[in-house]
This record gives C-alpha cells, structure tokens and sequence, in this order.
C-alpha cells in the first residue's frame, strides 16, 4: 500500500501562528467595516416610480391650496398636504396619525414596484385595487408603480376616510385621482367607488355624509357600490372586477387599508401579513372577502396595512420630520459584505496554514529570531 510522506518541522513556529491570528482578525475587521451598498433589482423602474409619486403629491398639494384647504402643522409637520382633518362630516372611524405620516413618502411607491414584480406582474397585466380614502398618500403610489410599470389596474374606491385621510367634505380620494389623470400624470381612475364607512355600506355615518359622498361619486362619473349587506358588497365588487375586464385573470390584487369588505371581519384582517402575500392559512381563506376570493383563485395579495411595520422592513422612515430623499431605503440599495476580502482572507490563511503545517517554512523564516534551534524537519507518515 502507498503512503503520502508529509515533512514538518520540529516545533511550530509561535511568531508564524501569530501572524496567522492577526491577519485573520484584520479580515474579519475588514469584512465587517468595509460592507459596499448593492443596487436592489428593478432600481431604475422604483426610482421612476418614486419620482412619479413625489411628483403627484406635489400636483394634489397645490390642488389643495387652491381649494383652500389649510395645512395643519401639527398634523403635517412636513407641510405634505397628504395629511387630512382631526374630524369631518365624512370621517368615518379613528386613524393612528404616525401611519398616516408615515405613509407619506414617495418611495412606497417603490416598494409597491417589489411587491408587484415578485407577485409576477408585468407590463400589460391586469391588477384589481381596492383603494380606500384613508391613506391617500398610499394611493398615490400604488397608482405611481402601476403606471410606471403599465400595468392595467381595475380600481374600486371608497368615498369615506378615517382621521388624518381623505377627509375634505368637497375633496375626497375619488376626486383627487380625477385630479392626477386631469394633469395627465396616470390614465387611469376608478371604475367604481362606495359610500365606506362600517362594513363599507356607510353604516354610521350620518344622512348629511352618506350624500357628501354620493354626490361626490356621481360628479366623478363613477358607478356606486350600493348594496347594504357585508356579502352582497362582496358580491357586487367581485361582479365589477370580472366585468370591467372581461373575465380575464388578475395578476394580482392590492389592497390599501383595513377596509372590512376587501380583508374580512375582525379575524380575517389578522390572518394576512402586511406586504405580499402569495399563499395564506386555509383558515383565511375560509373567510369571505375580496382577497380571500383572489386568494382562492390562486392570485397574489398585496395588503397594506401596518404601514410602519412596511416601512421598517423597507428601510424607510417613520413619521420623518424631513421629506424623504427619493431613492432611500433598503428597497434600492442593501450593504453587503465585499466577498472578494473574505476569499483573499481565506486564502492567505489556507496558504499559511499550510506552509506552517506541512512545510518547514515557518520554522526557517523565523529562525533567526528564535531563542531555540528548531532542528531538522521530522518525518510525518
């Protein structure tokens, strides 16, 4: 039988096994201090995205201003115009301001760009919205990734809004949208819009709110959602979708805000992550709503909701006292470890380890220095 015959000196050199130690920790420092910011897929299509939206936020604060409709400070410290009133004839629950705030920012839009590309939508495909008064400024975005990517949305809104939304008793979401397409900043609006409110069928909302809306429906020229169930509004919607695209697949449903009839009752709205949802519990599923229905049909969800747990995860701000920079946040750029400093590292200690080892290379390069001989190279079998 053949044996390999291995050579190593008498003893290890300590001075070679110290460098060896030091060269390591100076590429574990070098590793973790030297990280480089990596461009996320799709970044030039969310960087125009982030640019349409910011640029239709600005369109809908200058409406605003026209209108004459103040800008509350201490409401939108930032001066947005994306931030509506404490209270109105048309606000139909309570709102948590800091998502409102928050949900001020371009770069959902690129956000919403991820989410659709990893749902598999691409130009041309059709997308079903569920769109709600409360998070105008959310709006503003998915409709910014949508005509960026030109994708052909089908869109039911919702007149009412809760605290902080889309709450101007003249000046709700379904006319900010006409605004947008008016200045030809998108092609698109809503095909469709309902009162909202409770259950979506204006329950709680007084007969003075209940006709804001309607006629804010009807100078929009869009179809009323008017059935006053929880199943039949289901069942109405569902109607508009197939129609208003003729039978043809979704791509992928989006859904903006806690709506009752686009996410279920009270456990439905937990049984669906923020951000995509490309499967879901049985258990959701079994609960009627619009994206349960989608759901069952095999088609992605994206659920907006919980907006700063999205905004976290997509390394944008909460409730930022400066406008954010378009282009910030960890959905267009990631560090990332330089792995070339990791390989080089690795060799040099692989090579190292293997002079000192197998070789009496150590030993002579630091005989010199060494108090002690270390004697002729030993034999190894």
């Amino acid at each position: 039988m053949n044996r390999r015959i291995y050579w190593r000196p008498r003893s290890v050199s300590r001075n070679m096994l110290l460098l060896i130690a030091l060269w390591s920790v100076l590429g574990v420092v070098a590793t973790e201090t030297i990280p480089y910011r990596a461009r996320q897929k799709w970044y030039e299509e969310k960087l125009a995205a982030a640019q349409l939206s910011e640029k239709c936020m600005n369109a809908l604060k200058e409406e605003r201003l026209l209108r004459e409709h103040p800008i509350d400070l201490e409401l939108d410290p930032r001066e947005t115009g994306m931030v509506g009133l404490l209270m109105s004839p048309v606000t139909t629950i309570s709102g948590h301001l800091s998502a409102k705030q928050t949900s001020v920012n371009p770069n959902f839009a690129a956000v919403l760009i991820d989410m659709l590309r990893r749902a598999g939508v691409k130009k041309g495909d059709a997308v079903a919205v569920g769109c709600s008064g409360s998070f105008p400024a959310l709006n503003v975005s998915v409709f910014a990734a949508l005509q960026t990517m030109q994708a052909k949305p089908v869109i039911i809104a919702s007149g009412g809004a809760s605290q902080f939304g889309a709450n101007f008793e003249d000046w709700l979401w379904i006319d900010m949208e006409t605004t947008l397409r008016e200045q030809g900043l998108i092609d698109f609006k809503a095909v469709a819009c309902s009162i909202g409110g409770y259950e979506d069928v204006g329950m709680g909302m007084s007969d003075e709110a209940r006709a804001l809306v309607v006629d804010a429906i009807d100078r929009n020229e869009l179809k009323l959602i008017k059935s006053e169930s929880f199943g039949g509004a289901i069942e109405e919607r569902m109607d508009v979708y197939t129609s208003a695209n003729r039978g043809e697949p979704y791509k992928a449903y989006i859904n903006v805000g806690g709506g009752t009839i686009s996410v279920g009752r009270s456990l439905g709205k937990k049984l669906y992550s923020p951000g995509l949802n490309l499967t879901a519990p049985a258990t959701a599923t079994r609960i009627d709503s619009i994206m349960s229905r989608f759901m069952r049909n095999g088609v992605p969800v994206i659920h907006l909701v919980q907006i700063e747990e999205l905004a976290l995860k997509y390394g944008l701000p909460i409730a930022p006292l400066n406008d954010p920079k378009i282009g910030e946040g960890s959905v267009f750029y990631k560090s990332q470890y330089m792995r070339w400093i990791a390989v080089v590292v690795l060799v040099g200690i692989v090579i190292s380890l293997q002079a000192l080892i197998l070789t009496d290379v150590g030993a002579r390069l630091f005989k010199a220095r060494s108090p002690k001989s270390t004697g002729a190279a030993e034999q190894m079998v």
